[in-house]
């Protein structure tokens, strides 16, 4: 495998799952960056902010600050920030977005008719009231977008439901789709990437273990792609995608030799 410049990391399935970090991932970062590569840390996992899992990431062994993570709450926000700083926003997700928005001087409401945009998240109370008020607002005239696409997240054991039950169940009740996505594999989160790497496409690669959001985005920005079986994909799925990466891991160890984390547990060598 050749070296690149910038490393963009999924999170869940990719570098920790639960609560542990994937064996030899402390390891395989650590010697990224002694190499002189930069590395970025995404998520589209939106219920947590940005320090949570910059902590998160270092007590599992990988120093991390809140400047090293971006995810679709931030993506989200700076979205609407940029291009709709006036948005009325009917929100359906938790308080991370919630407070992402805040800082952006994003106004919320809770009056259907008053939104110009429902936003769509990861919401853990959902509710039918929820659901109603979205269907209102988007009758009233208010974009329908989302933070991410995710039906799942992967999680010790298996998976839980994620942002796709509640986007399905809106598109369900209005009969129209989902307008913008701002989370993986938007082109608007790799805008947002690549600027905090300050590096061109071509220079990185995107590591992950979803195919249609890792992979696809990567693919699509001109990112090299490299696809990890330690999470939500696996050989089956993998084989029968049209999406295929440049290259397939057993897990974010096989990104660097052998040699190098020798080298890096022992500088003499």
């Amino acid at each position: 495998m050749r070296r690149f410049k910038g490393y963009i990391f999924d999170l869940d399935g990719t570098i920790y799952l639960g609560d542990h970090a994937i064996p030899g991932a402390p390891e395989t970062i650590a010697a990224l960056r002694a190499g002189g590569a930069r590395v970025a840390f995404l998520s589209n996992k939106p219920i947590e902010p940005a320090s949570s899992y910059a902590d998160k990431l270092s007590k599992l062994g990988i120093p991390a600050t809140p400047a090293d993570v971006l995810n679709s709450s931030i993506v989200m926000a700076r979205y609407l920030a940029r291009t709709a700083p006036d948005a009325r926003v009917y929100l359906i997700g938790e308080e991370p977005l919630a407070e992402e928005l805040r800082q952006r001087s994003i106004t919320m409401t809770e009056v259907p008719r008053e939104a110009t945009h429902v936003v769509v998240s990861w919401d853990r109370q959902f509710t039918y009231k929820k659901l109603d008020d979205a269907l209102q607002a988007i009758k009233g005239g208010a974009r329908f977008i989302a933070t991410h696409p995710d039906r799942t997240c992967p999680v010790p054991g298996g998976e839980v439901a994620d942002v796709g039950g509640m986007i399905g169940a809106i598109e369900g009740v209005t009969g129209k789709k989902v307008e913008l996505v701002t989370g993986k594999p938007s082109p608007i989160t790799v805008m947002e990437a690549l600027t905090m790497l300050d590096l061109s496409a071509e220079d990185c690669i995107m590591v992950g273990d979803r195919l249609e959001t890792d992979m696809r985005m990567g693919r699509e920005a001109g990112m090299a792609t490299g696809l990890v079986l330690t999470g939500i994909t696996g050989r089956e799925q993998l084989e029968s995608s049209p999406i295929r990466p440049d290259y397939v891991l057993g897990s974010v160890a096989d990104l660097v030799d052998a040699a190098d984390l020798v080298n890096l547990a022992d500088p003499a060598k």
